[in-house]
């Protein structure tokens, strides 16, 4: 049987644990635990995503393979199937991005990681997919 949901840090090849926290300095906390509340609520139970921690030069090879922008990003979403999807993080960008919005380094990535949930079920950048991530933000106090 496969993991419904799993984090790994690329960067170092480590699969973690729902209760663990990556890296383990408060400055880049990852909630492994809040990220499976989300997706389970967002995109169900069943739904097979694997999160990825990846360096920015891993996010601007990505980013550049697949979107064509030669620079790093903060968060990155696949869907593989209607099931099925991969997301992948780069925290340092995270923590870039969380300050030009002024708003504080978890609340951010929380409010990345339902960003890309919500772009796994299907929508777009847009008005739609904006409401759709104001009403999850607002149920996770986000």
């Amino acid at each position: 049987m496969r993991d419904l949901f799993s984090i790994t840090d690329a960067r170092q090849g480590k699969k973690f644990l729902l209760d663990q926290t990556l890296p383990r300095h408060r400055k880049n906390f990852l909630p492994c635990r809040a990220f499976l509340h989300y997706k389970e609520a967002i995109l169900g139970p069943r739904y097979e995503l694997s999160v990825a921690v990846v360096s920015p030069a891993k996010m601007r090879a990505i980013n550049r393979q697949y979107r064509k922008l030669d620079k790093p990003t903060d968060v990155l979403a696949f869907p593989l199937s209607k099931t099925q999807g991969e997301v992948f993080l780069c925290l340092p960008e995270t923590k870039k991005e969380a300050k030009k919005f002024d708003r504080g380094y978890e609340n951010f990535l929380s409010f990345l990681f339902i960003h890309a949930c919500v772009h796994l079920l299907g929508y777009d950048h847009g008005t739609k997919m904006e409401k759709m991530e104001k009403k999850w933000r607002k149920k996770f106090n986000i």
